[in-house]
């Protein structure tokens, strides 16, 4: 069985207060983006998971969200090994949720594949013990989200008319690495009400908390949103903690001139 585990971007991101467990409150939007990775699923009659990549190289580790995805179902219920076949297309160290998505997609697999019916609520809370961001991508679809990221409630707000482009600098940003660098303080605008004002005025309205001190530090990463706004964008944003920033376009542009800044990645759609 196979899917296309696709990423996520941040629409606001503000972070709101460091907790007693170490872990910070925050609130943001999270909406799906149409970059993915591949994730196949076949029972290997064995007794042990594996996992095999391809794509972006990406260290093994048992403790691989899609490894710990398994082991975190096989405790509650008697499923079948399998080999796990990811194909990395999401870059790493990006904010865009790739390895979240991953872990999410293959939940709602082995869900689907051994006809578990586990209900989506109950999927929600068994991604969320293993990433913050994995919650969302139960249901994929935006969503407001509050205190470490697995509280979500459904949000109406639609992207599809508009157009995408992603770009992710050589520059790998750890969610530690990220967190050092911002002050929790409360929000200055109200997120829920920012994202009804129409797009062109998002920019004035709606931030990044990590962004101050990421670009300070990586000014490489601030000149590319400086410059995604000269290209015309209506709205960019640093995504997450970094290092990946997206710009949303009226229609299809051409930024191939900007492959300087990083990679470049342009709206997809699966088969």
């Amino acid at each position: 069985m196979i899917a296309f585990a696709n990423a996520k971007l941040n629409l606001g991101l503000y972070i709101t207060n460091k907790r007693a467990d170490g872990y910070h409150d925050l609130e943001t939007i999270f909406c799906p983006l149409p970059i993915y990775d591949v994730v196949e699923l076949v029972e290997n009659g064995l007794q042990e998971t594996r996992l095999f990549t391809s794509g972006i190289e990406i260290p093994y580790s048992a403790d691989n969200l899609c490894i710990k995805a398994f082991k975190l179902l096989k405790q509650h219920y008697d499923i079948p090994y399998v080999d796990i076949y990811l194909y990395k297309n999401i870059p790493i160290g990006a904010g865009l949720g790739g390895g979240s998505s991953d872990a999410a997609y293959v939940l709602n697999l082995l869900n689907n594949l051994f006809s578990l019916a586990i209900p989506v609520e109950e999927l929600e809370r068994l991604a969320g013990t293993l990433g913050a961001d994995c919650s969302f991508f139960i249901q994929n679809k935006p969503a407001y989200a509050v205190g470490i990221g697995t509280t979500l409630s459904p949000i109406d707000l639609d992207l599809s008319s508009y157009y995408i482009v992603t770009i992710k600098p050589d520059i790998h940003i750890s969610t530690a690495e990220a967190y050092a660098s911002v002050t929790p303080k409360e929000p200055q605008s109200n997120l829920l009400r920012a994202v009804q004002l129409p797009i062109q005025e998002w920019k004035y309205h709606i931030r990044n908390d990590f962004e101050e001190g990421i670009f300070e530090k990586y000014p490489l990463i601030k000149s590319l949103k400086e410059t995604l706004y000269e290209e015309g964008a209506i709205y960019a944003a640093m995504s997450g903690s970094g290092s990946a920033v997206y710009a949303i376009f009226w229609e299809p542009v051409n930024l191939d001139h900007l492959s300087h800044f990083g990679t470049i990645y342009y709206p997809t759609k699966t088969h």
